[in-house]
Formats: C-alpha cells, sequence, structure tokens
C-alpha cells in the first residue's frame, strides 16, 4: 500500500498558503495526497516544491492544474487522483480568493469570481466525491473558510459573505451526510501570516490594530490551521461532524465587525459613494459592546462565565 497504507486525500489549492501546509502536514501523518492548483506559471512552480516537500515525507503525491470553478476539471481531477492513488477517503477545500473592496463599490464580475472560487468550487469537490464515499459508507471532508464567515468583518467585505456561505453549506452536508458515516466540519482561521497577498499592502499601524483585535496578539500560522485540518481528518475525530473549529490567532471581534484604517482602497461602504459615516458607528477595534457590560451579575469581572438565567 506505501506509506499512505491506502489512505488517500484531496486537497484544493494546495500549492501555497493553508492548502500547502496542510499537504505537508497530511503527508506526515501517513496519508497519500493529490492537490490541484491554478494554471499560471507561479502556481505551477510552488505546486513543484510542495509535491517534492510531500514526497520526501513518504507520502505519494500528484499535484494536477485544475480550476475549481469548472465542474468538469473538478470531475477529472477526482478520477485521475482515484486512478493513480486509489479510492478517495478525505477532502479537504483550501481553494479561496478575495476581493476586499466595499460592497457598495464591488463590481459584478468580482462578486462573481469570488462566489465561483470560494463557494462553488466547494460545491464542484464534495459533489465529484460524495457518491464514492457514500456507496462506501465512509469519507471525511473539511472546509477552509475564514473567521470572516462565522462573526463577519470589515478585512473581507466581499469574500465574507462566500466565506459564511461555506460555513453554512458544510453544515448542511453534515446534516445530509452523517447517515452514510462521512463526517463533514469547517476549519474558520483568522488572519495568518501566509495571506501575503492582503497582507503586504497593509500600513504598520493597520498591521497593529489586527494584532490588538486578535484573542492572542498575534498572527496565526498556516501551520496552526493545518493542524486543526489533520485532527478533524484523524480517527481522534471519528465522532466529531457539523463543527467549525477556530485556529489561534482568531479575530476577538467587536459586533458589527472590526473597522480598519489606513487600508489604501478600503473605504467604508459609504465613502465610496461620497456619504459621510456617522461617528456613533464607528467601534474601537477588540472593544466588547457596553451593552454586554451592564448585564454581568454583581462579583462577576468581564470574561468570567456567566449562566444565563
Amino acid at each position: 500500500m506505501g506509506h499512505g497504507y491506502g489512505r488517500v486525500a484531496l486537497v484544493s489549492g494546495g500549492s501555497r498558503g493553508i492548502g500547502a501546509a496542510t499537504v505537508r502536514r497530511l503527508a506526515a501523518a501517513g496519508w497519500d495526497i493529490s492537490f490541484c492548483h491554478h494554471h499560471d506559471a507561479p502556481s505551477a512552480f510552488e505546486a513543484e516544491e510542495v509535491e517534492q516537500a510531500a514526497s520526501e515525507l513518504g507520502a505519494r503525491v500528484l499535484a494536477v492544474q485544475a480550476d475549481t470553478t469548472r465542474a468538469t476539471e473538478v470531475t477529472s481531477w477526482v478520477r485521475r487522483a482515484e486512478e493513480v492513488l486509489g479510492p478517495v477517503q478525505a477532502v479537504v477545500s483550501c481553494a479561496g480568493i478575495a476581493r476586499d473592496r466595499p460592497l457598495t463599490l464591488l463590481q459584478d464580475a468580482d462578486w462573481r469570481a469570488v462566489i465561483d472560487t470560494n463557494l462553488d468550487g466547494v460545491f464542484h469537490l464534495c459533489r465529484a466525491v460524495l457518491p464514492a464515499m457514500m456507496a462506501r459508507q465512509a469519507g471525511r471532508i473539511v472546509t477552509v473558510s475564514s473567521v470572516s464567515g462565522v462573526y463577519g468583518d470589515a478585512a473581507e467585505r466581499g469574500a465574507g459573505a462566500a466565506r459564511a456561505g461555506i460555513v453554512g453549506f458544510t453544515m448542511a452536508l453534515a446534516s445530509q451526510t452523517s447517515r452514510y458515516g462521512i463526517r463533514a466540519n469547517a476549519v474558520t482561521p483568522g488572519a495568518n501570516i501566509s495571506r501575503t497577498d492582503t497582507t503586504a499592502i497593509w500600513p504598520e499601524r493597520t498591521t497593529a490594530q489586527l494584532t490588538e483585535a486578535i484573542a492572542l496578539r498575534r498572527f496565526a500560522s498556516a501551520a496552526e490551521a493545518a493542524e486543526r485540518v489533520a485532527f478533524l481528518l484523524s480517527d481522534a475525530a471519528a465522532d466529531v461532524t457539523g463543527t467549525v473549529v477556530e485556529v489561534p490567532g482568531s479575530f476577538g471581534l467587536p459586533i458589527g465587525g472590526l473597522a480598519i484604517g489606513g487600508v489604501p482602497g478600503w473605504l467604508s461602504p459609504v465613502e465610496g459613494l461620497g456619504v459621510a459615516e456617522r461617528a456613533a458607528d464607528r467601534r474601537p477595534v477588540g472593544r466588547e459592546h457596553p451593552d454586554l457590560e451592564v448585564r454581568l451579575p454583581a462579583g462577576h469581572r468581564r470574561g468570567d462565565p456567566v449562566l444565563a438565567g
């Protein structure tokens, strides 16, 4: 059976970021892996590095160029992976893009690209593997979303809606497939140091603001997200399905989202239309909602667990 003992996992978006870290982590855990990546030259070069790193860990690895927005390409990728590596036991959906503009200024093409990649891509991949998993009465699926998909924040205005859709899709998937022995869970990382496409444009003061809004006061790493994915695919999580697992470093978001200033092109949803934002609507980063403070029973401090009566 080789190093992976016949355990085969698919990882979309496996050439960089969390996807690449997941490929390496699963290879170290004894999985044989097929991952897909974009058709462009930089992605192909990165894919070669990831493929080599996973192979050096003893895994059988198959890197495939596939556009997850195209159902036919996803189906071809799944079929080829099964022909080369064997039946697919696990799927990790990591492919995603961001178009971080206010919703009022988001162009149709940008919105369509976000939905096609971040949401349709998950659907195409899961639909391609589910029939065989259902027939075998076993399967493990993990979708990688974002903390913005749970709480919402100003940093991912366009992508946040799609990431919330990923979480909802995963919950629905879990409820529909549990009777077939299939587990489906979501991982929601916050800002992480691998997101160079976004963080590269942030000024230093914005990075400082974000750090203060993060529970652990630091960005998470792609490796930490990959650890959560590996756990959800492991036998130790055999009774876990329909859950959302946050990664250390997730935002401690105030109600109403995260207000980020100083980022070129990141305007509030009304500033780009020439409408002023009310000062009363501005919330300092990381501050709790004031209404919650007056509801604490006597003798309790903020942060103490309180049972609702």
